[in-house]
């Protein structure tokens, strides 16, 4: 069975920090845990893991990052990969950003910064119960 892997992406790396810590904390071992600090990054992540054979089930993705947006990042990963689940993460985030998102990369939903770790947990097992 192939191993499954949550890819999280922020050009903060306490954010990255926080999120694996939160997802290591409530979901253990049960998935591989790779970071990211831009969508250049996070592409090379995803392209080596797939050719590897890990089965990339969601993507935790920032909005705002240096070289391109969190919008732009999904829907790429979207048209190469759409059976990966999108999550956009984001404190500055606009709405017509968001829309995009929903009808170009199929975001699953959008979580605001501040978030709590109950929300994330949460966003996280939506997903699931989805695949």
């Amino acid at each position: 069975m192939f191993q499954k892997v949550i890819i999280l992406v922020d050009d903060e790396k306490i954010i990255l920090d926080s999120l694996k810590t939160q997802l290591k904390n409530n979901f253990g071992n049960q998935f591989i845990y790779e970071v990211a600090e831009n969508a250049d990054d996070a592409t090379e992540v995803i392209e080596e893991m797939v050719k590897d054979g890990y089965d990339i089930i969601i993507i935790v993705s920032d909005w705002l990052m240096p070289g391109i947006n969190g919008d732009e990042f999904l829907i790429r990963i979207h048209q190469k990969y759409p059976q990966i689940v999108k999550i956009m993460l984001t404190g500055q985030a606009d709405d017509t950003a968001v829309q995009r998102a929903k009808n170009l990369a199929h975001l699953h939903c959008c979580i605001f910064k501040p978030w709590t770790e109950k929300e994330l947990v949460d966003t996280i097992k939506s997903c699931l119960g989805d695949m």
